[in-house]
């Protein structure tokens, strides 16, 4: 049988309530309007229930361990393929094993997750030096993002600390929905930036200076391409200041 749930955490551990009632769980697909029928299996609806997903939660926390709960929880907001799947193959392990699953490096059941997880960490890292602020009217800072994984509420502590009284936003284009801040407080949410986003008068000319800044600072003689490929891929040049013509 094919579980299809509403995309969400909760939704998820939902599943796995029911898999481990029934044993069913052929496959767990967002229902998300992506989903292939499949001949072979029936696909149920599952419907997220808060109580069910904490019990879940619960039962990973005190079999395995919080630190793994924490590591399923960042590998589901990736975007490794069938992740459902080798998060529940995980957590069964898990129980079998106790917090000794983290040593199996090795596990083919471990390994595919170490591996996302470790794509996951890389990215926040690499977006905690690559997100590029523009100032709204008003004082706002704003800044778009289109990652590979859903990683704004882990962006969250680090630019929250950086700006401590200043608001921002930053806005994942790619999932329509944005970390709101001020004061150290925050949020994420839906968000579309429609019409009414405007930048602030002295935007443009903070944008060149930052260009020509980024000209001066260059050393042609030492410039490395590949390197600079490997640190800053080309997939965030988009919203990259000093990358635009």
């Amino acid at each position: 049988m094919n579980y299809l749930y509403d995309d969400t955490f909760e939704g998820f551990l939902t599943c796995v309530w029911h898999h481990w009632r029934t044993g069913k769980a052929d496959g767990i697909f967002s229902n998300n309007g992506a989903y292939q029928l499949d001949l072979l299996h029936y696909a149920q609806t599952v419907e997220t229930d808060g109580r069910k997903a904490e019990a879940v939660a619960e039962a990973i926390m005190r079999k395995i361990s919080r630190w793994d709960a924490e590591r399923i929880y960042r590998v589901f907001l990736t975007d490794e393929p069938e992740k459902e799947m080798k998060l529940l193959s995980y957590i069964r392990l898990g129980f079998k094993e106790g917090p000794k699953i983290r040593l199996l490096h090795g596990h083919p059941v471990v390994a595919p997750v170490q591996k996302a997880e470790y794509r996951f960490g890389a990215e926040v890292h690499r977006l905690c030096g690559l997100v590029r602020f523009s100032e709204l009217d008003g004082g706002t800072l704003f800044a778009r993002i289109e990652p590979d994984n859903d990683v704004l509420a882990h962006l969250a502590p680090h630019f929250a600390d950086r700006f401590k009284s200043e608001p921002f936003l930053i806005h994942d284009a790619r999932r329509g929905k944005a970390l709101f801040a001020y004061e150290r407080r925050w949020e994420v949410a839906p968000f579309d930036e429609g019409a009414y986003l405007r930048f602030s008068g002295g935007e443009a000319q903070i944008r060149q200076l930052w260009k020509e800044y980024h000209a001066v600072m260059a050393t042609k003689e030492r410039l490395n391409p590949k390197l600079q490929r490997q640190f800053m891929p080309a997939r965030y040049h988009k919203y990259l200041t000093e990358m635009q013509p």
